[in-house]
């Protein structure tokens, strides 16, 4: 098997485990709805809201943010194993994230139809807990995007090759 097939077949690898990932994520993301009061047929409510029906439960958020400190460290470990050197191995990681966080949207919008469109709000990460991290959908779409460019990029330039300068 030469290096070509080998990384094709290694990409191949990357993209089914982050798109079996981005739905899994999905479907978690179902039940913590409905743990938490939001239903079916909902938008995502306010930050301040959904930290609200959190506190609800001490023991939810410090839980929900050890799975997504868990979701990061499965993304960075298949990127390691996906490749020999760290450019490749970001690449990796980078595509991973941006297949997983699209997918992740698309099992929300198939299992929920939600979100309704790319304006509506969604809380993105509770690690740190910030206001900030409350933005439409288009942002994470739009960053996954940047992001599965940048990877492939990366994990596709071969490992010892230098850009050339004119």
């Amino acid at each position: 098997m030469n290096a070509e097939v080998s990384a094709r077949a290694r990409l191949a690898a990357l993209l089914v485990f982050s798109a079996a990932m981005g739905w899994l994520e999905g479907v978690v993301v179902v039940y913590i709805r409905g743990l938490v009061g939001i239903g079916r047929d909902q938008g995502m409510p306010a930050a301040a809201e959904v930290m609200r029906r959190f506190s609800s439960l001490p023991w939810f958020l410090p839980t929900e943010q050890t799975r997504e400190a868990a979701t990061i460290a499965m993304l960075a470990a298949v990127g390691w194993l996906a490749a020999r050197r760290w450019r490749a191995r970001a690449g990796a990681f980078l595509i991973c994230f941006g297949v997983w966080d699209i997918t992740y949207y698309v099992a929300l919008h198939s299992l929920l139809r939600w979100p309704p469109s790319l304006t509506a709000m969604d809380l993105l990460f509770l690690i740190p807990p910030h206001p900030w991290w409350y933005q439409p959908v288009w942002v994470p779409i739009a960053i996954s995007c940047g992001f599965i460019a940048l990877g492939l990029a990366l994990f596709s330039r071969p490992d010892g090759a230098r850009s050339r300068r004119p």
